[in-house]
C-alpha cells in the first residue's frame, strides 16, 4: 500500500553527486510514483557510466521515462525534452502513478514551471554558418560581435558558454529577433495549474566534494574508460560534447594525460559545474524547499512531509 499525497507531481532538483537520484527512488517506491529525468546529460544512451544514469537494478525498482533515449549524435534541445516530458506525463497520468521529475538542469525545470519559448526551428544551415563563425572568430570576437547586435541576451552569457552564445547568435539569424525577446513571449507550462511539491536536495559543500571523488572512483571500476573510448566522434557543436570526463578519458587513451591527471581535472570540473548548478538553484529555485541532511530516510521523511 502507498503513502497517500495530495500533489500532483514532485520536483526534485540538486547538483551533481549530490544524491537526488536515491531520494527520488526512496519516494517513487513510498508514494507509487515515477521518475522522469530532467538531466540533459542522462537522456544519452551511450553514456551510461559518465551521465551516472540510475542503474539497471534502480530503474527495476520503479518506471524510469527519458533515460538513455537520445543518441549523442543528435541535437537535443529544450523544446524537445519539453514534447518528450509531456508524452511521459501523460503515460505516467495512464499508470495512475505521481510523476516525480528527477534531474539536475536548471533550465529544464524552468521549461516545465515557467514555460518555454515558442521560437521557430532553425535551420540546420544556419546552424552551420553560426558554428564556423564562431570558430573562425574565436569565442572572445564571437560574443563581442554577438554583443553589440544583441546586448540584452548577452548580458545574461559568458563568452565561454558555447551553446548557448550559439544558440542566440542562431536565433538572432533566423528569426531577426533577439532570443531575451522569444523568451518574454513563453507558452503556457506544462506544469501550470498542478499542485507541485518542490524540493532542492543540497548536502554541504565538503560532503558533496567527497561524493563527487568517490564517485568518479566508483565510475573507473565499472568501465568509464571504455565507455569513453566509444564517445570519440561526437561532433564539436553537439552538446553531448560536454559530456563530463569525456574529453580527459580521451587524452589519457591518447597519452596526452596521466590517469592521475585526468582523474584531477574531471573532479575539478564536475565541482565547478556542482557550483554553477547551485548558483541556479539559488537564484531561481529560493523558494522551493531545500533539504541538507545527508541520511536518506531524513530526506525522504523531509519531502513526504511536504505531500499531505
Amino acid at each position: 500500500m502507498f503513502a497517500p499525497v495530495s500533489v500532483d507531481a514532485v520536483l526534485i532538483a540538486g547538483p551533481t553527486a549530490g544524491g537526488k537520484s536515491a531520494a527520488a527512488l526512496a519516494l517513487a517506491r513510498e508514494i507509487g510514483g515515477a521518475i522522469i529525468n530532467t538531466d540533459s546529460m542522462q537522456i544519452y544512451r551511450e553514456a551510461r557510466i559518465l551521465t551516472a544514469r540510475p542503474t539497471a537494478e534502480d530503474e527495476a525498482q520503479a518506471l524510469h521515462l527519458l533515460y538513455g533515449h537520445v543518441s549523442v549524435n543528435e541535437f537535443y534541445s529544450v523544446g524537445r525534452y519539453c514534447a518528450d516530458a509531456a508524452r511521459s506525463l501523460d503515460e505516467v497520468r495512464r499508470e495512475k502513478r505521481i510523476p516525480i521529475f528527477t534531474g539536475g538542469t536548471g533550465l529544464y525545470f524552468d521549461a516545465l514551471t515557467e514555460g518555454l519559448a515558442d521560437i521557430p526551428p532553425i535551420p540546420a544551415a544556419i546552424r552551420e554558418t553560426a558554428r564556423l563563425r564562431r570558430e573562425k572568430l574565436g569565442a572572445g570576437a564571437f560574443f563581442e560581435e554577438l554583443r553589440a547586435r544583441d546586448p540584452e541576451t548577452s548580458a545574461r552569457l559568458r563568452a565561454g558558454d558555447t551553446q548557448r552564445t550559439l544558440r542566440a547568435f542562431e536565433v538572432l539569424e533566423a528569426t531577426g529577433r533577439p532570443l531575451a525577446q522569444w523568451q518574454r513571449e513563453k507558452e503556457k507550462p506544462l506544469l501550470a495549474g498542478l499542485k507541485l511539491a518542490r524540493f532542492v536536495i543540497s548536502p554541504p559543500r565538503d560532503v558533496l566534494h567527497d561524493r563527487i571523488n568517490a564517485r568518479f572512483e566508483a565510475m573507473l571500476m565499472q568501465g568509464t574508460m571504455e565507455e569513453a573510448a566509444r564517445l570519440v566522434d561526437i561532433p564539436a557543436q553537439l552538446p553531448a560534447a560536454k559530456i563530463l570526463g569525456r574529453r580527459e578519458l580521451l587524452a589519457v587513451r591518447a597519452d596526452e594525460l596521466s590517469l592521475e591527471e585526468a582523474a584531477a581535472k574531471i573532479q575539478a570540473a564536475t565541482r565547478q559545474y556542482a557550483k554553477r548548478q547551485l548558483t541556479w538553484f539559488r537564484n531561481r529555485m529560493a523558494d522551493w524547499v531545500w533539504i541538507e541532511d545527508l541520511r536518506l530516510s531524513n530526506i525522504l521523511s523531509a519531502m513526504q512531509s511536504h505531500l499531505l
